[in-house]
């Protein structure tokens, strides 16, 4: 049942609408989302009526919904919007660059002002100069002064218009989301909402199941706004709208007010089915929450692993059965670990949409053309990795625009199209992701990059192999910008690229091939909560090395190992020959006496090394915890966990210990 207030301001009547207003803000989020997608997309040589219909919808729905909470700026803003729109869908007039751009500006001001009206702080957003501008857009011909503000309707001294109603059918259905009291809930939401029109109890229908329920309607709104308004009580597909049998126009007086709340649905344009989802298969669950689930799906995981390993020091029958019973529990606990996680999954079109918007701006600033391609966005990726991915992303795409792609007039010149091209693509590889920045521009400059780290004091030299040439530029400080800007110039943008995707737990490689392009790879893993990992002993430790970086294991021959430059050691593993790294060298541990050594081939930042350790221990699954955050960092390991005896157990960072045996 609906909860009935009396109204903010002391009126008679009115229900309380602030129960709705997250709702609201979260919806204009996703419309404003949408809108700013469909309109970077826009092809204005060709417009598609219905990308211009969607973006109406996406202004519409907005505009509805601040003017029922009564949020006026924002209905004020999209109701100018909405103008220009309307002439454009009508084809009354042609879309432009400038029109774009406004629409474009007039989004980002909603944003702000929706921030605003959140979190009650900072100053309120002056849209005057953007709204003159719609309306010079939308009426070329009249050059008319901004219209007035939009009052918010208020319930007990709305505005009376004549207008025409019209009789309709509304039937709430029977089925499994409906419950005693929801036509009840109907009528008090028509009693209470000024500027609906009027709504009565119906007879049964006959010949239908039991449950439907039809009501008389008349009221001059749509039935879309109808829908929008019931739909946050009772799910749309419980209710179906239809004119009244026989029935007309009717004229009858009705206050002229907005009753269509952001609540509506995504555009049709935006779903991937052309049928809608049911309420039931989504569900807005709290962020802290589901991080709570995952916690306790970590203590899960180790009382798990504490209880296998106390059994396996039982003996006598009553070991193999609860040996059989601890496997059916970890079996169980890993689905549900899987389950819990896909929870957090998001997809990557949420970091690849933020580009378009992004690139349109910054190619216009630095006089280039460019077309974005994704490949991949359905690639899902823990909610806390995208978060964190999101700026090192955002770097590497601006310096492909700034660096890697040529102007026009350049590109023609080396016999390319005018525009360049940058791509983003995501795909699974073993248990990372694979994510690529490529572009088709002028590559790297090897000879430019080595003149820059001379000049920086680094020691560098002309044999260097393009691969060792192409991380220079990931140092501190580096930069081949002949100028400084306010896109690049500083230097302080890869190395905290790669610094934080190493704290990711990832990597990051580059390749190029001059007059082709360059292509940044970044591989991440799928989560940072839980992961499965190699156990390993080294100086009578225990330690863990991430399972995904782990190629192979094996025992090396005594004619396998060979010294050079006196005394590093090689390996030579399938006609390759890779450093050997000794872990208990790296941790300063004592080495084990009368061991038969180990090697683990492990793979960071693009290149191999053989890890030689004490003893080859098995594969577990461990809650990954921060160790830096409860302690301090530790030069070569990446976090650490909780083994089911009680100990603590560090996890090495593989990136750190391939780039000391590279060196």
């Amino acid at each position: 049942m609906l909860t009935t207030t009396p109204a903010a301001d002391g009126g008679a009547a009115g229900f309380d609408l602030g129960q709705f207003y997250q709702v609201f803000f979260e919806e204009a989020g996703d419309n404003l989302e949408r809108m700013e997608q469909l309109l970077v997309a826009l092809d204005l040589a060709a417009p598609d009526d219905e990308t211009l219909h969607a973006i109406f919808r996406c202004a519409h729905s907005i505009k509805g919904g601040a003017a029922t909470f009564g949020f006026g700026e924002l209905a004020d803003l999209t109701h100018v919007m909405e103008t220009l729109l309307d002439r454009l869908r009508r084809h009354e007039l042609v879309p432009t660059t400038a029109m774009v751009d406004t629409l474009l500006a007039s989004g980002d001001a909603l944003r702000e002002m929706l921030r605003y009206r959140q979190e009650g702080s900072g100053e309120a957003v002056d849209d005057r100069e953007l709204r003159a501008t719609l309306v010079r857009l939308a009426a070329p011909e009249e050059a008319a002064p901004a219209p007035a503000p939009v009052a918010a309707p208020a319930p007990t001294a709305a505005p009376v218009a004549a207008k025409t109603a019209q009789a309709r059918d509304l039937e709430l259905l029977a089925g499994p989301l409906a419950q005693p009291g929801l036509a009840d809930d109907l009528v008090e939401l028509f009693g209470e909402v000024a500027g609906l029109g009027e709504l009565t109890r119906g007879e049964a229908v006959p010949g239908q199941a039991d449950g439907v329920v039809r009501f008389r309607l008349k009221t001059a709104s749509s039935d879309g706004d109808l829908l929008d308004l019931c739909g946050f009580h009772i799910p749309r597909e419980q209710l179906r709208i239809a004119d009244w049998p026989g029935s007309g126009a009717l004229p009858v007086t009705v206050p002229d007010a907005p009753a269509a709340p952001a609540a509506a649905p995504a555009p049709a344009a935006s779903r991937k089915s052309a049928a809608p989802a049911p309420s039931t298969e989504t569900l807005r669950v709290s962020v802290d929450k589901v991080d709570q689930l995952i916690n306790l799906m970590g203590e899960l995981v180790i009382t798990q692993a504490m209880l296998a390993q106390r059994a396996g020091a039982l003996d006598g029958p009553a070991r193999e059965q609860l040996i059989g019973g601890l496997t059916d529990l970890e079996r169980t606990t890993r689905d549900l670990q899987e389950s819990v996680m896909s929870i957090r999954m998001i997809p990557m079109s949420e970091v690849f949409g933020r580009f378009p918007r992004m690139l349109r701006d910054l190619a216009a600033r630095l006089g280039k053309q460019v077309e974005l391609r994704t490949i991949g966005e359905a690639t899902e990726l823990d909610k806390g990795m995208i978060e964190k991915l999101t700026d090192p992303l955002t770097h590497l795409v601006r310096n492909s625009l700034d660096h890697g792609v040529e102007l026009p007039e350049q590109r023609i010149a080396a016999g390319k199209p005018a525009h360049g091209t940058l791509t983003l693509s995501a795909q699974h590889e073993g248990g990372c992701i694979l994510i690529q920045v490529r572009d088709d521009g002028r590559g790297l400059d090897r000879a430019r990059i080595l003149a820059k780290a001379r000049s920086n004091g680094m020691a560098v030299h002309d044999g260097m192999p393009d691969a060792e040439v192409w991380q220079l530029i990931f140092a501190p400080g580096f930069s081949t910008a002949e100028a400084v800007t306010d896109v690049s110039g500083r230097g302080v943008g890869m190395d905290v690229v790669r610094r934080n995707i190493l704290s990711l737990g990832g990597s990051v490689d580059l390749s190029s091939e001059p007059g082709v392009g360059a292509c940044v790879t970044v591989r991440l893993p799928l989560t940072l909560a839980i992961m499965d990992g190699m156990s390993v002993m080294a100086g009578g430790e225990l330690y863990l090395l991430p399972l995904s970086s782990v190629v192979e294991s094996f025992q090396p021959s005594d004619t396998s190992v060979k010294t050079v430059a006196g005394e590093a050691r090689v390996v030579k593993v399938r006609e390759e020959y890779l450093p050997v790294v000794s872990l208990s060298e790296v941790l300063s541990l004592p080495a084990a006496r009368d061991a038969i050594l180990m090697h683990v081939v492990v793979e960071g930042d693009g290149r191999r090394i053989a890890l030689e350790v004490d003893q080859l221990v098995g594969q577990q699954q461990v809650v990954v915890k921060n160790l830096e955050a409860n302690y301090r960092k530790v030069p070569g390991v990446s976090g650490a966990t909780i083994l089911g005896d009680g100990r603590v157990a560090l996890i090495l960072d593989v990136g750190a210990l391939v780039r000391r045996g590279r060196h």
